[in-house]
């Protein structure tokens, strides 16, 4: 009996062995992403982090995460505001239109459809803020990085197709 014990522990070893130092041709190390080599597709990481964000009275006005996703092709953002609301943004370079795109969608319903590029340092989207009721409004945010590491966002909107505009957000991004 304990020969034949002993003959299947060592089959079941072999087939252990086996199994570990197979290496199936699935298992490769995929080639690098596009994105991963940096160029445009890092222009706007200095966004990336966790950040607590102030209105310019100094009052927090909430949470921000910020985050690289597909292998660097994609920054996913996740807002969290002091009175409870949310959003998320994703933001990503196309290289077609050679130009960093946004799409913001909040929980009051409002989506923010912008598009642009770094200009002087400061990473510069224009488009339009859509309203839960359909109508929308120009819209404009600049991200401009400071020396001391924090970044300020500021939006702004238009009520006159762009004549004039107004500041519809101010904030100063500090890392946790």
């Amino acid at each position: 009996m304990s020969c034949i014990i002993s003959s299947a522990t060592a089959v079941l070893a072999g087939v252990v062995t086996i199994g570990l130092s197979a290496t199936p041709a699935t298992a490769q190390t995929p080639p690098a992403a596009p994105c991963e080599a940096g160029g445009r597709y890092a222009d706007f990481d200095f966004w990336v982090g966790e950040w607590d964000v102030f209105i310019p009275d100094g009052r927090q006005a909430g949470t921000n995460s910020i985050e690289r996703a597909e292998r660097g092709c994609l920054l996913v953002e996740r807002w969290t505001g002091g009175s409870g609301g949310t959003g998320t943004s994703m933001n990503y370079y196309d290289p077609a239109k050679a130009r960093w795109l946004q799409l913001w969608v909040s929980s009051n319903g409002v989506v923010i459809e912008i598009e642009g590029g770094l200009r002087n340092g400061s990473m510069v989207l224009a488009g339009e803020l859509i309203n839960a009721d359909g109508t929308s409004q120009p819209f404009r945010g600049t991200w401009t990085p400071n020396t001391d590491g924090s970044v300020r966002q500021h939006f702004e909107i238009s009520e006159d197709e762009g004549r004039t505009w107004s500041t519809w957000f101010d904030g100063r991004y500090v890392r946790r």
